[in-house]
């Protein structure tokens, strides 16, 4: 199941880059998940973070129970201690995933809300010029072209502002994925670590066996 994770997560972040940058190949990641959010996916999406979430919830059960019998117990059973690292790197490999997951909806949502507000400005940018080419009328319908330029003007400092605030957050964003990057390379080092000890504990509990057994194999002599 930690490989499953690894490579799950390895994927979302390779995700989240293609989303940072302007390639060829982000316009296709951005329609995938266009058609992803219609019909039947979201329904998708919240059943598979549902299972990950009671997944999760069963592995944090599983460390506060076996935290608990090793308060009771008084002495830490190497088997658990193994048992222990395993659920505690599932558990944050689970929730990495879900705050990528949502980092990944977050992005998507900023870019087309910013494809949307560009549109929107060239469109009153372009009506803005014709209105200004054409003031060759009346005095009533230069009046009233004015008035409706005031309006787009106006109508073009607000989307300024809120295409303005778009790309903070979206640079927000960037730098909340690079930490993240960052925080996923700490947990590469962390499995690597929890690996070696648990393969120290295996080996202990080997040398454990071995010296039960020989008693054993004594007394039948």
């Amino acid at each position: 199941m930690i490989q499953v994770l690894y490579t799950v997560i390895v994927a979302q972040m390779a995700l989240i880059l293609t989303l940072l940058f302007r390639t060829p190949l982000r316009k296709l990641v951005i329609i995938t998940l266009d058609r992803l959010k219609r019909g039947r996916g979201p329904i998708m999406v919240k059943t598979i973070a549902a299972t990950v979430v009671v997944v999760l919830t069963s592995s944090v059960y599983s460390i506060i129970k076996i935290q608990h019998r090793t308060i009771e117990g008084g002495v830490a059973n190497p088997t658990d201690e193994v048992l222990l690292s395993k659920h505690m790197l599932e558990a944050s490999l689970m929730g990495f995933m879900l705050f990528l997951s949502l980092m990944i909806d977050r992005l998507h949502y900023y870019i087309r809300e910013l494809r949307l507000l560009r549109k929107t400005m060239e469109a009153a940018k372009k009506q803005n010029r014709n209105f200004e080419d054409g003031k060759n009328g009346s005095p009533e319908e230069l009046k009233a072209m004015g008035e409706e330029i005031a309006t787009l003007r106006a109508k073009i400092k607000k989307l300024e502002s809120e295409c303005e605030t778009k790309a903070k957050e979206a640079k927000t964003a960037e730098a909340e994925a690079e930490a993240l990057r960052k925080q996923s390379e700490g947990f590469l080092l962390e499995y690597d670590r929890l690996l070696e000890d648990n393969q120290n504990l295996r080996n202990q509990l080997e040398s454990i066996d071995q010296s039960l057994t020989q008693p054993d194999n004594k007394k039948n002599m």
